[in-house]
């Protein structure tokens, strides 16, 4: 016998009250999402939770979608479907799962946060403190300064460095090499963890034993360097970020960027960089003849 769609919603939400341990504004936020769905079905001629196929859940969505709900908010009633009906199958109320294979939306990559040069230039020069000091201070400066990825600068042999040239060869996805250029301030701190470490080959940065420096060390190193200023939530990839914004900010061209930060496509790197407002109208003042008005001049 077949159930009615609002009873078994209400069977679900009983189950997930009394017997899943959910909190109230979770179980609130599940009556909300299905009711909804339930609206749909009905206005389109379905009752009974047997006659809902795989067209009706993708067009619910596509509803939402055009009423203006957020990614992430048809995300979570799709969701919200997918727990019920699963309940349903659980139960031998369903037997086939209309949410199998109903993709929802996409979200954007969300970019990470770029700091302030003024965050970094303190981070760098305050942060780095203790037995490890001249071995973070290069850390911080490379993955700053070069824009690398953890696992670039973890790869990196000390026959990968020219200091005094100021080039780094680095080996990005898909084993592609690139050059880096460094600046002063990581020369420096490269020749100081040189003398510290007294070797000229292995690992730049050496683990325990003759291992490389793990990754999650790197990533200690960057947040308790942050933490030492003040900062919180700093990641080694928001100092890459924040590495680009800058270049970004300072003039440097997309294709620039684009090596420097070893993507293959230019697509990739404006996808990757956030310009902003300021500084979109700010090249575009200098950059095009008509853009520049008597109080600009």
């Amino acid at each position: 016998m077949s159930e009615n769609i609002s009873s078994s919603v209400d069977a679900f939400l009983e189950y997930l009250k009394y017997a899943s341990g959910r909190t109230d504004n979770t179980v609130i936020n599940y009556a909300v999402d299905l009711s909804q769905f339930v609206d749909y079905v009905i206005s389109q001629g379905v009752e009974e939770i047997e006659k809902i196929e795989q067209a009706h859940i993708r067009a619910f969505l596509r509803e939402l979608a055009a009423y203006g709900y957020s990614k992430s908010s048809v995300l979570r009633k799709l969701s919200s479907l997918r727990s019920w009906t699963n309940f349903l199958l659980q139960s031998g109320k369903l037997t086939s799962d209309p949410t199998k294979g109903v993709r929802g939306p996409k979200e954007p990559k969300r970019l990470p946060r770029a700091l302030a040069y003024e965050d970094v230039k303190m981070m760098l020069e305050n942060g780095p403190n203790g037995e490890f000091e001249i071995r973070d201070r290069a850390i911080l400066e490379l993955l700053y300064g070069c824009g690398l990825r953890v696992a670039e600068l973890v790869a990196l042999d000390w026959e990968d460095v020219d200091i005094e040239e100021r080039w780094l060869r680095v080996k990005g996805k898909g084993e592609k090499e690139r050059l880096v250029p460094m600046g002063r301030h990581a020369q420096k701190a490269l020749r100081e963890w040189q003398v510290f470490l007294g070797k000229l080959s292995g690992p730049l940065f050496p683990g325990d034993g003759c291992e490389r420096i793990a990754v999650r060390t790197v990533h200690r190193v960057v947040s308790r360097a942050a933490k030492r200023v003040g900062l919180a939530g700093v990641s080694p990839h928001m100092l890459r970020h924040s590495f680009a914004t800058h270049m970004l900010e300072g003039g440097a061209s997309l294709r620039v960027l684009q090596e420097l930060l070893g993507h293959q496509s230019l697509v990739t790197t404006q996808r990757y960089l956030k310009i902003s407002y300021e500084q979109l109208k700010k090249s575009y003042i200098n950059a095009h003849p008509r853009g520049r008005g008597e109080k600009d001049v």
